[in-house]
């Protein structure tokens, strides 16, 4: 299996505050958000992370790394650290990816555009950054965890959403 998420900012105390996250404190949100991956992950299903995946305050990012499911992949965000970025639990780590699954091609960064490679042909930019408060456009889908009830969200999932949608296109 496929899994997209982005925006766990783990360690991270301003979550709780700015994105008002149901959680008493960061340690109890750090926990949840490894339960809910580790339930929804597989040890051998691939996990792109599309960004902010933690402060440099929650100490190692191996470590961290280390007790999440998963073959993991990092689209670089506007918060990632450098010890983060360079961690080596890392498969890959880059700012833009170009992924084709099948016959559909995937536009992979943190941050969402307005105009994406081969949007006229129905490819689909997937995007972190906005913490589910940004109005999509058509093919366009926010992986972030404030928008998928904290969890990662599958490949199938997506894709499905993106029939239903094109019906109504």
């Amino acid at each position: 299996m496929i899994y997209f998420t982005s925006d766990t900012h783990f360690g991270d105390p301003r979550i709780l505050r700015i994105d008002r996250r149901p959680f008493p404190d960061l340690a109890d949100h750090d926990v949840t958000l490894i339960r809910y991956w580790n339930a929804t992950v597989g040890p051998d299903d691939e996990v792109w992370h599309l960004g902010d995946f933690m402060s440099s305050r929650a100490g190692n990012a191996d470590q961290l790394l280390s007790v999440l499911n998963g073959k993991k992949h990092l689209i670089i965000g506007n918060s990632d650290p450098a010890e983060v970025i360079k961690a080596s639990g890392w498969a890959s780590t880059q700012h833009y990816v170009e992924l084709a699954i099948g016959d559909q091609l995937l536009i992979l960064c943190h941050y969402p555009f307005r105009t994406w490679n081969k949007m006229g042909r129905k490819s689909i930019n997937l995007h972190g950054h906005s913490h589910g408060k940004l109005k999509p456009l058509p093919y366009q889908y926010d992986v972030g965890v404030d928008a998928h009830g904290l969890r990662p969200v599958e490949l199938a999932e997506i894709l499905a959403s993106r029939r239903k949608t094109s019906v109504a296109d």
